[in-house]
């Protein structure tokens, strides 16, 4: 247990970030410097990993991840270099017929959906190829973004390839498009186990000779024997339902096609690379008109919960999901389902049955000759059944975040209230991971709640690699926001062509900062902000600026909140502005006093040597003071001035030869 305080410099002159530790050790950081100090994000706080001050823990975990982020930044520097290099795929469309095809769309747009749709198109049309993920929850119109880009696609001569994870979604995928593209000269064909042998092959025969425009498929897609003539735009259907082998194989398409994945909760890994700008993010928040949150409930599994809330449905003339996922003892489940509510007319379906056989039931089921469907995770997307609106999931402790939300986004599909109640053995004797997980579905069921499920589940479960098959790794140990800092140094480095150096001191992810001493007060004053968190985060926003304007934006907010700053203020205003400015020179240290004044450079800083050679001999009061150091001897009372003064001293020195 850390507390957190801030408190005055032993001079007066700053403010330091006061860290004490529960066996009374102390930890003095200055604010300057708290750019290296951010919050732990990776996994809760009670499994947050410690390490022990002084005993090499840290120094051994940020080794670890460093190499890890190396290799890391170089596979993704490679990946968007090929992407980069590849010439753009700037698809042209008619807008009368894209129009037209748009009317076609039974439903009025959400806001959201409409700056979806806006963003796709406009990613298709630039060059630049598209690598953008749509998140936004069952129900809410994510497919028609989709659509809206495979018309686009097709239209512009390209083919299109949509994955979904499992045969039922490829399957109404496959319905939907050929219904929205009926009138429309435009062939499309399905690869999944619902097809014969014969109709795979001459879909394979039609992609190969670019006779068909739109392919449907499971992971099918992505065997070696599938070939495209024209291939334009792949569209990823729930990313999260994908092994890892197949990401690998999504991820060498990813440099040759416009990728658009659509998902109601993405994977944290995804999350992160969207948070971090590694992949554009679209979310559609907003709920279609009429509908209705899901009431959820936890419950410890008993007959009178399943036979009430079974009830319930069949009273109103609904249908019911039972979802048991064991297929072996599914059987036994029926006769007990059976024998508790006599009332139902009971159909199974799970993914060892015969495909036509599946298929039946569901069309069964979707036609309402059945109004239970007791099943596994068969039906986790891809159904839309409106008039089923209760979903009973046993164990459902068993389930990640992720599945929880879409399983519960199988009912609430229509104006009716849906309702979702999760079952298992003992409430009270759950995990600590299973009691956070459905805690955070139950409280999080209102509507457009699965972007926030999964920035949950980012800090329930860790980011997990950016590339790679670890699903927490080395940046569970060093925290997300320090792992993203690195990995941006890393590839900011080999952009250069230099190899990227994470632990040194020097480097722009640990330490690389420039010490300023104007020996002047330099703070934000009680008086003038009295809120210490404020003030904290102010302090930690000044820290992190990189640029003059940056600075400029901060003193334009902190004046308007505050009024006009004090002395101590400008003073701090000063002390950052020269840190920004002396950086790109390899400066480490300025110590600029009322009457000698000294810079100190990182070793082989990035400046012509004959400019500090002419500096010296044009200017008496400049001596150097060994290899690292210049020694300046002026007397200037005004630390403004002061500031000003090496200002123009690190002007004299001209254009850093490179970046530092």
């Amino acid at each position: 247990m850390v507390h957190i305080d801030l408190s005055g410099g032993t001079d007066g002159a700053s403010e330091f970030l006061h860290l004490k530790y529960a066996d009374d050790a102390t930890l003095y950081v200055p604010v300057s410097q708290l750019h290296l100090i951010s919050r732990y994000t990776g996994v809760s706080a009670d499994e947050a990993p410690l390490h022990r001050l002084g005993s090499g823990q840290w120094e051994k975990a940020r080794r670890k991840a460093a190499e890890q982020v190396r290799d890391t930044a170089a596979e993704l520097l490679n990946l968007y270099a090929l992407r980069a290099a590849r010439e753009g795929m700037s698809h042209r469309f008619s807008p009368h017929d894209y129009e037209a095809f748009a009317a076609s769309f039974g439903f009025e747009e959400t806001s959201d959906q409409r700056a979806a749709i806006h963003a796709v198109i406009q990613d298709m049309i630039s060059p630049k190829p598209m690598d953008r993920l749509v998140c936004g929850d069952v129900g809410f119109g994510k497919t028609e973004v989709a659509l809206r880009a495979a018309f686009v696609a097709v239209h512009g001569g390209k083919q299109v390839a949509i994955l979904a994870p499992t045969t039922l979604l490829a399957e109404q995928h496959y319905q939907t498009i050929v219904d929205r593209f009926g009138k429309w000269p435009v062939k499309v064909a399905e690869l999944s186990r619902f097809r014969t042998p014969k109709e795979v092959k001459a879909a394979l025969e039609g992609m190969e000779a670019g006779t068909i425009d739109i392919v449907v498929g499971t992971h099918k897609l992505l065997s070696k024997d599938v070939k495209f003539k024209r291939l334009g735009l792949l569209v990823i259907d729930e990313e999260h339902r994908f092994g890892v082998r197949h990401k690998e194989a999504i991820k060498a398409m990813r440099a040759e096609v416009d990728v658009l994945t659509l998902t109601a909760t993405p994977i944290p890994r995804t999350l992160g690379m969207a948070l971090e700008g590694l992949r554009d993010l679209s979310v559609i928040a907003t709920a279609p008109q009429r509908r209705l949150a899901i009431k959820t409930f936890v419950r410890s599994e008993s007959s009178g919960t399943i036979r009430e809330a079974v009830l319930r449905e069949l009273k109103r003339g609904g249908q019911v999901y039972f979802l048991h996922n064991e297929v072996e003892t599914i059987e036994n489940r029926r006769q007990k389902l059976q024998e508790l509510v006599p009332e139902a007319r009971i159909a199974v379906a799970h993914g060892q049955m015969p495909e036509r056989e599946l298929e039946r039931v569901m069309r069964e089921f979707t036609g309402q000759r059945h109004n239970v469907l007791l099943c596994s995770t068969i039906i986790e997307t891809g159904i839309d059944v409106p008039s089923a609106n209760t979903i009973i999931m046993a164990r459902a402790d068993k389930f990640g975040l992720a599945q929880l939300h879409q399983l519960r986004g199988r009912v609430g599909r229509s104006h009716h209230q849906a309702y979702a109640y999760l079952l298992v053995p003992d409430v009270e004797g759950l995990t600590k991971q299973a009691s956070q997980r459905l805690t955070a579905i139950q409280e999080m069921e209102e509507l457009g709640s699965g972007f926030y499920l999964a920035m949950h589940d980012l800090e329930i479960r860790g980011a997990g690699e950016v590339l790679g098959d670890h699903q927490s790794g080395n940046m569970m140990e060093v925290g997300f926001q320090l792992y993203n800092e690195m990995l941006s140094e890393a590839v900011r480095a080999l952009k250069k062509g230099e190899e990227p150096d994470l632990l040194s001191p020097h480097s722009a992810v640990f330490g690389a900062t420039t010490e300023i001493n104007l020996h002047s007060p330099a703070l934000l004053p009680d008086a003038y902000c009295g809120d210490v968190h404020t003030r904290l985060s102010l302090y930690k926003k000044l820290a992190s600026a990189e640029r003059p304007e940056h600075l400029e934006l901060l003193l334009e907010e902190i004046t308007d909140r505050f009024g006009k700053l004090p002395t101590q203020g400008q003073t701090l205003f000063d002390t950052h502005r020269l840190r920004i400015q002396a950086k790109p020179y390899g400066v480490m240290k300025i110590d600029a006093g009322p009457r000698l004044m000294s810079i100190t450079f990182k070793p082989n800083p990035p400046i012509d040597a004959m400019r500090i050679i002419e500096l010296v001999q044009k200017n008496r009061h400049v001596k150097l003071a060994g290899n690292d150091k210049l020694r300046i001897e002026r007397e200037i009372a005004e630390p403004r001035a002061r500031a000003d003064f090496m200002r123009d001293i690190l002007r004299s020195l001209g254009q850093p030869v490179r970046a530092a």
